[in-house]
């Protein structure tokens, strides 16, 4: 296998990961910025010398690249080097393009931060809206409040890795939070926020 996938919402943990897999096919990292065609032209220009070592080229953040970047891409991943590892990573599969998908090897890396509040998170989600709105009310402190809702979000983002029955509904949750954590770092009541979260349905 020459090309991976490395799934996670945390950053720090899937650039350790990248590095570590790097590490186990013995090769040089070579790390590169894919968004639009252009860059992978650039790349092109760089997988057509002939790699007398293993080298592990490291794409960051694969599903902000342009669907025509992504298919450019494509082409690399079929005709590889021999030496040559592409290991491209995203915060979900979901996001990356079947085709693309389809030539990896996909690992997943749950957060070990995740695990700390996933229990708590899983009972909140349980909850009746009255439930959710009593839990919601002892938090009152605005970081305590940013910690809960990004620990939700990371929650949201694993569920989306795990199945993709309600992937339309997890995403709508998601965006949900995501704008109630940005009212609150702008200084939004917090009490309020969270109630109006609770009610909307998350």
């Amino acid at each position: 296998m020459h090309a991976y996938l490395i799934v996670g919402t945390d950053i720090e943990e899937v650039k350790a990961k990248s590095e570590e897999l790097a590490k186990k096919l013995k090769a040089k990292i070579f790390e590169f910025p894919l968004q639009k065609i252009g860059d992978v032209r650039s790349l092109e220009s760089f997988t057509k010398l002939k790699v007398s070592e293993p080298t592990a080229t490291i794409l960051y953040s694969i599903e902000v690249a342009t669907e025509e970047a992504l298919n450019a891409l494509l082409k690399n991943l079929e005709e590889p080097q021999e030496n040559l590892f592409y290991i491209l990573t995203t915060t979900s599969v979901h996001k990356v393009l079947p085709t693309i998908v389809s030539r990896c090897q996909i690992i997943k890396v749950k957060s070990e931060k995740l695990k700390v509040k996933s229990e708590e998170i899983e009972n909140f989600l349980e909850m009746s809206v009255g439930g959710k709105l009593a839990y919601l009310d002892k938090i009152r402190d605005r970081k305590e409040a940013v910690s809960f809702l990004e620990n939700l979000i990371l929650v949201y983002h694993q569920k989306l890795h795990e199945s993709t029955d309600n992937y339309a509904e997890i995403a709508q949750n998601i965006d949900q939070i995501s704008k109630t954590l940005n009212n609150i770092k702008a200084n939004g009541n917090v009490t309020l926020q969270l109630a109006n979260l609770a009610v909307n349905g998350v």
